[in-house]
């Protein structure tokens, strides 16, 4: 068990190195090509659109046998990056945004095909340690992923780096097939095909239903919050606008950390608990930028990325548990999608809101962080007769 975990955590880093330095380097590369940061800018879109597609991609990994997707994907993406090698000048930029899409697709695979395969590999009383320690290890590749990714995109330039990124995913499918399943994953039986049954295990359970609804809304309200990020660094700290590295990295910190313990905390309260309190951090961090002092500010940032991650493993970590295993693709996918999928839309309110000054959003931003988190708790208590005590709960 424990070596099937240390194969998950190596791929998580290989997955976030990777899939980081080549979304930074692609934007970069395009800009150098076209001298447009809208055109660059889109590389990100293309990368994101196919989470859209996640219920029927989910559906896919549900009826195939999923390590083999999952390798597969790994496998393309190994073989598509090195055709980045062939551009050479802007009439080959549509290459670029061919290969970041074939990258959302393969990410969309890989999640829902990953969360599916946990279960087999990992007993239910690691899972949330399991997922936490990937989720530590994502956030410690993020943190290094973009420097070295840039520096090595100045020094030797974008084929260099596709070709040492096209590495990675292959030795990622290596440590895939090196997994020692305690089980054999099923597929979905013909009954259970269709979008609507994966729809129905999300929803039906409240014990899934819950964390991840809650997850959707912190994810969400921390895209709307984007924008008063900049603003509190200009406006109300009145410092550099470089200063948001600091509380990029602050955030990285807190993301580490909180990865480190939330399976502890999975395991001794429940996913719902854990997922509240990470609502409600972010929350509380949102209120804290609102304080015209820069070291508030930046323990504002450490705590947004404990919570944050919290609720997101939180929310995973019940999908794992509690839903059916011939519709642990889909119904992971479909969760990917409501999760993530806001942003989109979140995004762009936030830059306007940000118009009314850095307060206003940031204070709405807590407000609906902590209602959410407060409800959720509330519906929680009422439908499990959850006692209160220690982090919202006395339970062993």
């Amino acid at each position: 068990m424990r070596r099937n975990a240390v194969l998950f955590v190596a791929v998580s880093l290989l997955s976030g190195f990777g899939g980081t330095a080549m979304a930074l380097v692609t934007g970069l590369w395009i800009f150098d090509l076209t001298g447009s940061p809208s055109l660059a800018a889109l590389a990100a879109t293309c990368v994101y659109v196919p989470t859209l597609a996640g219920p029927w991609l989910g559906g896919l990994v549900d009826r195939l046998p999923r390590r083999l997707v999952i390798i597969a994907a790994n496998l393309t993406l190994a073989t598509v990056l090195p055709t980045l090698l062939t551009v050479r000048g802007p009439e080959q930029v549509w290459l670029l945004y061919v290969v970041s899409t074939v990258y959302g697709v393969a990410y969309v695979l890989i999640d829902a095909g990953e969360s599916a395969l946990l279960p087999a590999a990992i007993s239910p009383a690691e899972l949330g340690q399991v997922n936490g320690w990937r989720s530590s290890a994502q956030e410690g590749a993020k943190l290094v992923a973009p420097l070295l990714g840039a520096s090595l995109y100045a020094w030797q330039g974008g084929p260099v780096v596709a070709l040492l990124a096209a590495g990675l995913p292959a030795l990622a499918a290596a440590l895939y097939a090196a997994l020692r399943l305690t089980r054999t994953p099923s597929t979905a039986a013909p009954r259970a095909r269709g979008i609507r049954s994966g729809l129905a295990v999300l929803f039906g359970s409240p014990a899934i239903r819950l964390p991840v609804v809650l997850a959707t809304v912190a994810i969400g309200i921390s895209g709307f919050a984007t924008a008063a990020g900049y603003a509190v660094v200009t406006d109300l700290l009145g410092l550099p606008i470089t200063f948001l590295g600091v509380l990029v990295s602050a955030q990285g910190v807190g993301s580490l950390a909180g990865g480190v313990v939330v399976g502890r905390l999975i395991a001794r309260y429940d996913p719902t608990t854990v997922a509240v309190a990470g609502a409600a951090l972010f929350g509380v961090s949102c209120l804290a930028r609102c304080l015209p002092w820069w070291p508030v500010v930046v323990f504002a940032s450490v705590i947004a990325g404990v919570g944050l991650p919290w609720a997101l493993v939180a929310a995973v970590t019940a999908l794992q548990t509690h839903t059916p295993d011939a519709l642990l693709g889909r119904v992971s996918a479909t969760a990917n999608t409501l999760m993530f999928g806001p942003i989109a839309a979140a995004n762009p309110l936030g830059s306007a809101a940000v118009l009314l000054g850095a307060r206003p959003p940031l204070l709405l931003a807590a407000t609906a962080c902590l209602a959410a988190a407060a409800l959720t708790w509330r519906t929680a208590a009422q439908g499990w007769g959850v006692r209160r005590g220690p982090l919202l709960s006395t339970r062993r």
